[in-house]
């Protein structure tokens, strides 16, 4: 109740604080560094398999698996693998430690999401590749597709 009293006392005081809040904020806002979150850059490569009809369980043991086995023994800077197997799909996640050179890390991965199977190999020619493109293909009816992000 006090500061009533006070307002209604000085009505000039309160006007000149109440400005001065007003213009100290405006400035203090626009001194503001813009992006308050700090830069993050966390290396991470995801493949992903495609196979049309596949169960979850039978991708795993086909593809996910075989391509797990693969890069934990190829790959450098790996800090751990996630991986998830649904119907028709696997996906692996691959991080990798801070300061790790990304480019080098797909090079070294992308011969593990070529095709495994022959009879893919003979319909899928490395021109195919989605990498090697550029861009995402559609993927094809009843066979294998992988994809490198």
């Amino acid at each position: 109740m006090w500061i009533v009293r006070l307002a209604l006392r000085r009505p000039y005081t309160f006007t000149v604080v109440a400005l001065l809040i007003l213009i100290l904020g405006t400035l203090s806002a626009l001194r503001m560094a813009k992006d308050i979150f700090p830069p993050i850059d966390i290396p991470i490569v995801s493949v992903i398999w495609q196979y049309t009809g596949l169960t979850p369980d039978e991708m795993e043991k086909r593809m996910v698996l075989l391509s797990e086995r693969g890069m934990t023994t190829t790959v450098n800077d790996i800090e751990h693998i996630e991986s998830q197997s649904l119907l028709g799909v696997g996906v692996i996640k691959v991080f990798f430690y801070p300061g790790t050179n990304i480019g080098s890390a797909v090079a070294q991965i992308t011969p593990f999401a070529r095709p495994r199977c022959g009879r893919c190999r003979r319909h899928h020619s490395a021109a195919d590749h989605p990498l090697q493109r550029g861009q995402r293909p559609d993927p094809p009816t009843g066979g294998q597709q992988s994809e490198v992000f």
